[in-house]
Parts: C-alpha cells; sequence; structure tokens
C-alpha cells in the first residue's frame, strides 16, 4: 500500500477553497461550488471533500470538531528562516487566524502556526535549509 493523499471534509467549500487557493496559494482548478476539490501540491494529492455529500454517499452521520482542531496538522515548508516570517505575516494578512507565531525551537527548526477557516492547523517551517526528502 501506498499513501496517496490527504483529504479534508469540509463545511463551506467556498470559503476553503478561497483560503487554499487565494491564501496559501495552492493551484486548485475547480471552482468554489465544487463538490469535491483534487489539487496535487509539490506531488502531493491533496483533496476538499463536503461533508454533507460524504456523509449521503457512505450513509453515515459523523462528529466534527468545533473550533481549533488539534487531531492533525498540515506542514508546508520554505527554504530559510526568514521565509517562515514572511510567510506567516503574509497569510496572516490574508485572513488566516494565527496560532503561534514565528519561533525557533530548541530542536533547531523555525515554525509557526496558523489555522484555516474551519480550525485546521497548518504548519510552515524551515530548518533553514532546502527541503530534503
Amino acid at each position: 500500500m501506498k499513501l496517496d493523499g490527504i483529504g479534508l471534509f469540509v463545511n463551506d467549500m467556498a470559503k476553503m477553497v478561497r483560503f487554499y487557493r487565494d491564501v496559501l496559494g495552492f493551484e486548485i482548478k475547480e471552482g468554489e461550488d465544487a463538490v469535491n476539490v483534487y489539487l496535487i501540491k509539490d506531488g502531493t494529492l491533496f483533496m476538499l471533500y463536503e461533508r454533507k455529500n460524504f456523509e449521503k454517499m457512505t450513509s453515515r452521520k459523523y462528529e466534527y470538531l468545533k473550533g481549533l482542531n488539534g487531531h492533525f496538522e498540515i506542514a508546508l515548508y520554505v527554504d530559510t528562516f526568514d521565509e517562515v516570517d514572511k510567510m506567516f505575516d503574509e497569510v496572516v494578512k490574508k485572513g488566516a487566524v494565527s496560532v503561534l507565531e514565528p519561533t525557533t525551537e530548541m530542536w533547531g527548526q523555525r515554525t509557526c502556526y496558523i489555522a484555516d477557516p474551519e480550525g485546521n492547523l497548518v504548519e510552515i517551517g524551515s530548518f533553514n535549509k532546502p527541503f530534503e526528502r
């Protein structure tokens, strides 16, 4: 088995499409009225599914957290510490909710956290060098 992608179950598709496209710069080809959105971000499949349609498809009702979601994070990498600070300021000015301002952690990473409109955590971080797999 191979990891294919990550999906978010969203309540307000239009708001979430605008956030990931306009604030974080994800390339999204579907419109704000789409039922499902699929995109590739740096080689990773990222999907947005409308909650009500997923529940209908699976014939089940699910529980969703309200407020900040501490169950997972979406991690984005930039090459330098300065870029962490710059991207944080940029996305907060565009409407992202600040969760943790840029901080250099004792393990050598500069990191910050924001939240999307539905409370999912997004980390922007760097080890002050280009990303390596």
